[in-house]
C-alpha cells in the first residue's frame, strides 16, 4: 500500500468497521462487523484476565474534587478534561467530570474496601468509554475523543515487592494477548518525563504501522504509593500496623483493533487472523445451470461440519456472480474460503483460499474436513503472526550518531536504537534536534560504550521513532 491513511481510512469504510459520521469530532459509531472483530478481541483479553482478575464497573462521572485530589496525575490530563455543570437546567454545586481514566474514580471506593493485608492483593478490571478532549489530528481508532474500548486493569498489594511482581504479570498478559493477535511490539520503560502522571515508572508496548510510525499500544504503570497516600488506602498489618498500599494498573484501547487492521492488511483489504475475524470460514457455492441443488446440499452439509466444530462459518448463497462474492470476502479478510463447483463435488474434492497467503489449497470430502480446517488455521495464525515480527524486525536499526539517526528516520522511518547515558536533559535535546520521541529503554541490555549524543557514559538501549 502506497498511501497507508488513506487505505486505513478507505478500508474502515468498505469493510464497515466503523462510521466516522457522527457529528462530534474524534467520536464514532461502531458497525456490525467491526463490533464482532471488537467483541471477539475482548473475549480473548477477558479470558486471559478472569484467570486472576475479577470484572467489576464503576461509574462515568468523577467529581471535581476527587478528581483534583492527585495534583500530579490531574495535571497529565487537565487539557483534555470533559466537564459537565449543569443537570438539567440547573448549575451544579460542584463540576463533574467524564473520565479521561479512573484512577480517581475507583481509589476512593478501594479505600473503603481495603481493611487487613488479608484482603490483599485485589485485582480488578473494566471495559469502558473514557473521553478525552483531543486537541491534535484526530484519526479513527488511533486518536480518538471518545475510547469506546479502554480496558483498565487496577491493583491494589500489600508490598512493593508483590507490586513489582504484577507489573511482570501484566506484561506476560500483554505479550500472550498481543500474541494471539499477531502483533509485533517493542517493550519498553518509558523517559521520565513521558511516564503516566503519578506513577512511578511506566512500561510501554509499541507496534509499528506500515507507514513507519509506532503506535503505543498498551501500558503498564507501577504507582507505588502515591494514590494510596492521596485517597488514604491503608491496611492492617499481621503485626497491627497500618501502612499504605502499593498498587499498579494497565490498559489498552481502540488502537489494538487499529493495529490488527493496519499491520495485517493488504492492498485487498482486511487480513485478520482466525481468532477474531467475524466469520473464520465463508463458503461459496459455485453454480453453473446443472448440479445446484446438489452444490448448496453439499455446502449445507460442509457447514453444519464446521458450526459443529466450534467455527464461525457462512454459507454465502447469495444470487451473485461467484467474483464479486471472492472480493468482498478478500476485502474483509476472511482467513478461509472453501469454493465448491459440480466439478468438485463429481472429484468429492473442495477447494480452499487462504486469506494470509492467497494461496489455494485442493481437499478431498472424503478425509476428515474438521482436521484440514483446524490445521490450516492454526498455520495461518502462525504465519501471520511471523510475517508481522520479521517485517517489523527489519525496520529496527541501530545508529551510532544523532545525525545518523535523523536521517534514517526521516528517508526510512522505522524505529531507530541508539546507546544513551539516560539524562533527561540530554534526551529532550535529541528528540528536539531529531524531531521524534524516545519510545523509553530496556534496561535488561548490557551496554557498553558512549552516549550517542553527549559522550557520557551509556546505561542504556534506547530505541526512538516517529509517533503517533
Amino acid at each position: 500500500m502506497t498511501d497507508f491513511s488513506e487505505w486505513f481510512h478507505n478500508i474502515l469504510e468498505e469493510a464497515e468497521i466503523i462510521d466516522s459520521r457522527y457529528p462530534i469530532k474524534g467520536m464514532h459509531v461502531w458497525l456490525p462487523n467491526g463490533f464482532k472483530i471488537r467483541k471477539n478481541t475482548l473475549n480473548i483479553l477477558k479470558d486471559i484476565l478472569d484467570k486472576e482478575h475479577d470484572e467489576v464497573l464503576f461509574p462515568l462521572l468523577i467529581p471535581e474534587d476527587e478528581l483534583a485530589k492527585e495534583a500530579i496525575h490531574v495535571k497529565g490530563f487537565e487539557e483534555e478534561v470533559y466537564w459537565i455543570t449543569h443537570g438539567g437546567l440547573t448549575e451544579l454545586n460542584k463540576k463533574m467530570a467524564l473520565r479521561p481514566t479512573s484512577e480517581t474514580a475507583m481509589y476512593p471506593m478501594f479505600s473503603l474496601w481495603v481493611r487487613s493485608h488479608t484482603d490483599l492483593p485485589m485485582k480488578f478490571y473494566q471495559v469502558v468509554n473514557t473521553f478525552r478532549y483531543e486537541t491534535k489530528h484526530t484519526r479513527p481508532l488511533i486518536r480518538v475523543r471518545e475510547i469506546t474500548t479502554f480496558k483498565e486493569a487496577h491493583t491494589v498489594h500489600s508490598s512493593r515487592e508483590d507490586a513489582e511482581k504484577q507489573v511482570e504479570d501484566a506484561i506476560k498478559i500483554y505479550k500472550e494477548f498481543f500474541d494471539i493477535l499477531g502483533i509485533p511490539y517493542l517493550i519498553t520503560k518509558r523517559p521520565v518525563w513521558d511516564k503516566f502522571p503519578g506513577a512511578d515508572y511506566t512500561m510501554a508496548f509499541d507496534t509499528l504501522l506500515p507507514d513507519g510510525k509506532t503506535l503505543q499500544i498498551g501500558t503498564v504503570h507501577n504507582l507505588g504509593q502515591t494514590f494510596a497516600k492521596t485517597f488514604e488506602i491503608t491496611f492492617e498489618t499481621p503485626e497491627g500496623e497500618h501502612e499504605y498500599a502499593y498498587q499498579t494498573c494497565y490498559g489498552l484501547s481502540d488502537r489494538v483493533i487499529a493495529s490488527v487492521i493496519g499491520i495485517h492488511g493488504d492492498d485487498s483489504g482486511l487480513c485478520l487472523p482466525p481468532e477474531v475475524s467475524p466469520y473464520q470460514i465463508v463458503i461459496v457455492p459455485i453454480i453453473f445451470k446443472k448440479g445446484g441443488e446438489e452444490v448448496i446440499a453439499a455446502c449445507s452439509e460442509i457447514q453444519s461440519k464446521l458450526k459443529d466444530a466450534g467455527f464461525r462459518v457462512h454459507l454465502d448463497d447469495r444470487d451473485l456472480r461467484a467474483g464479486k462474492k471472492f472480493y468482498d470476502w478478500e476485502m474483509r479478510g476472511v482467513p478461509l474460503r472453501v469454493e465448491l463447483g459440480p466439478r468438485d463435488l463429481s472429484n468429492n474434492n473442495a477447494v480452499l483460499l487462504r486469506r494470509d497467503t492467497m494461496e489455494k489449497v485442493n481437499i478431498s470430502l472424503a478425509d476428515d474436513i474438521v482436521e484440514q480446517v483446524n490445521n490450516l488455521m492454526s498455520d495461518i495464525s502462525l504465519n501471520m503472526r511471523e510475517k508481522a515480527l520479521k517485517k517489523m524486525n527489519e525496520e529496527i536499526r541501530e545508529v551510532s550518531t544523532i545525525e545518523d539517526a535523523k536521517e534514517s528516520i526521516e528517508s526510512e522511518k522505522g524505529i531507530i536504537s541508539f546507546a544513551w547515558c539516560g539524562e533527561e536533559a540530554c534526551g529532550k535535546e535529541i528528540e528536539e534536534k531529531a524531531n521524534v520521541d524516545i519510545l523509553g529503554i530496556q534496561e535488561e541490555d548490557e551496554i557498553s560504550g558512549k552516549c550517542f549524543h553527549c559522550g557520557s557514559e551509556a546505561k542504556f538501549k534506547a530505541f526512538m521513532a516517529k509517533t503517533y
